[in-house]
């Protein structure tokens, strides 16, 4: 269990970081205005429009593994075995039972509190 979790985990730390750096790659949707009237260079690896395609598509194949990840993360982490029932005091209770009561110690007199020379 615990090797499926680090799996889905790196599987949800990996697109995370592959969705962030795709969305700061891209371009927004005012830049293309400034490409149409000459001001900035509108060829790219991908072509005028092509880019875009591909870039946001791959978005969002990468949001929807972050997503699928991030609610196999939610489903494990809630999911309980099946020996285990009631509450987790109620667990404690019975692995480690509550001491008995200590009595107080008998009350000192007061000539044994003061410091001898």
């Amino acid at each position: 269990m615990n090797v499926v979790l680090t799996v889905v985990l790196a599987v949800q730390m990996i697109s995370a970081l592959a969705m962030v750096g795709l969305i700061l790659v891209q371009h927004g949707k005012g830049a293309d205005m400034g490409a149409a009237f000459g001001s900035g260079g509108s060829g790219s690896l991908f072509g005028a429009s092509g880019s875009a395609n591909f870039l946001s598509r791959t978005t969002a194949v990468l949001a929807t593994v972050f997503f699928v990840s991030t609610l196999m993360l939610a489903y494990f982490g809630t999911a309980r075995p099946a020996a285990s029932s009631g509450s987790v005091l109620e667990n404690a209770a019975l692995v480690a039972p509550v001491p008995a009561a200590i009595a107080p110690a008998a009350p000192v007199s007061g000539a044994a509190q003061i410091p001898s020379k």
